[in-house]
């Protein structure tokens, strides 16, 4: 036996150690060069790390929760058994040609993340598909033996999947793409056992469950705990009427291009902001704790909280100041939704300036944000909801929209937090104000 150890590589940006989210593969399993044994999480993202070499896992060190130094050791593989496996498992009818295809040849990117000895975990294949005519021919799908048993298990016929990897390869995220289409094309019909939970009876509620707080929920409740523990929140509420900001958008959305993305209330708000912050550079900055500085940025990189399945993540829509409401509109259509299917890179989760936050038609009619630490200040969007107000002495319908907001209290003034909100008012209420620069 050939064995060889692989230890937790620099993950880079400073990173002293990484905690275990979960592993790919277990002690028996064979892997090929490039499979992503373990998925860990740093303190600014989720990184998959691949394998090195081809070859059979030996063993394994540590579990979900834990954490790893870098250059511990983090699995051992015996080179020489792999080897020989993995070579029996080709398919007996391939031809030569077919089986390098199948084979995972790095592209570039490949080879360079090797290197490194990591892949982010979220970030996006380079595009290049393994047809369903591909795979049929040559009769075995290139992936990992992780994914393998996932599909497996869930009854997923591989062939059916494209692979964005190197040669058609696929991926956990083309498997998670695969899986969500297929839950959007196939919705739930409701049996006879799928009846209500409140026809069992009251004893069967009984009983409780222990769940590991760890990865990127861990990570949440650090920060949420760092930034509510050491920065002085001051809230300010202001209620804002949308009715003409509606109308706007209504209209424009009456005249989209064919895949534009359509207008919410948020590329205006943003377009806002941006004004706004010229007088107020205060609020888009960042505390260096460390120096005893801030840091005012010129330009404005707005970042977005997103819920998604592993919780709340912040994509980040960069220089917002030299976008147009559309690009605005497709751009925040484009990190969101990377966020919520993994595909949101470790460059696209980090640098915000300032953050907005809303909660759609679940955002109530106010809330106290929390503040996305390093930065300042943060904008929290209510829900908008028509209902009289006195308007010129008469009651009128009109469609109303509160902002709560959260500043840090040591940098930014009680009086500051609120002329800043008080502007972004009146650019919402005249919305054309937003584009004339009036």
């Amino acid at each position: 036996m050939s064995r060889y150890v692989f230890k937790l590589p620099d993950l880079g940006e400073g990173t002293v150690q990484a905690e275990i989210v979960g592993w790919r593969v277990k002690p028996g399993d064979v892997v090929a060069e490039d499979d992503v044994l373990v998925e860990v999480m740093t303190e600014k993202a989720a990184v998959e790390v691949p394998s090195p070499v081809s070859g059979r896992v030996v063993s394994t060190t540590g579990g979900p929760g834990d954490m790893v130094p870098v250059g511990a050791e983090l699995i051992v593989l015996d080179t020489q058994g792999g080897a020989g496996e993995a070579a029996a498992a080709k398919p007996v009818a391939a031809t030569a040609e077919q089986a390098n295809n199948l084979r995972s040849a790095p592209t570039q990117a490949a080879a360079a993340s090797r290197k490194a000895g990591v892949v982010a975990a979220a970030a996006p294949g380079n595009g290049a598909g393994l047809t369903h005519s591909t795979a049929a021919r040559s009769g075995r799908v290139a992936t990992s033996p992780a994914i393998r048993r996932r599909a497996h298990e869930a009854g997923i016929d591989l062939t059916q999947v494209s692979g964005s990897g190197p040669k058609g390869r696929i991926v956990r995220q083309d498997l998670d793409a695969y899986v969500a289409r297929r839950s959007q094309l196939q919705p739930v019909q409701l049996k006879p056992a799928d009846k209500p939970a409140a026809a069992r009876p009251r004893s069967a509620r009984g009983g409780t469950e222990e769940i590991k707080v760890i990865g990127l929920r861990r990570l949440i409740a650090q920060r949420m705990s760092d930034s509510k523990r050491n920065i002085p929140h001051f809230a300010y509420v202001e209620e804002i009427d949308v009715t003409e900001l509606e109308a706007l958008r209504r209209h424009l959305n009456g005249k989209l291009e064919p895949g534009a993305a359509a207008l919410t209330y948020l590329p205006f708000l943003v377009l806002g902001l941006v004004r706004v912050l010229e007088a107020f550079p205060q609020c888009n900055a960042l505390y260096d704790a460390e120096r005893a500085v801030i840091v005012r940025h010129a330009s404005v990189h707005v970042g977005v909280a997103t819920q998604t399945a592993e919780g709340l993540k912040v994509p980040v829509v960069r220089d917002a100041q030299s976008r147009s409401l559309w690009d605005l509109a497709a751009e925040m259509r484009r990190v969101t939704e990377a966020a919520r299917t993994n595909k949101a890179t470790r460059e696209e989760l980090t640098g915000s300036t300032i953050t907005i936050t809303s909660l759609g038609k679940l955002g109530g009619i106010a809330s106290t944000p929390i503040i996305n630490a390093p930065e300042v200040a943060i904008i929290g969007v209510n829900r908008a909801y028509e209902r009289p107000v006195v308007l010129d002495g008469a009651i009128a319908v009109r469609r109303m929209m509160n902002l709560s907001s959260s500043f840090d209290h040591r940098f930014v003034d009680g009086y500051d937090a609120a002329a800043m909100i008080q502007a972004l008012k009146e650019l919402l209420e005249h919305p054309a104000a937003i584009f004339i620069g009036a």
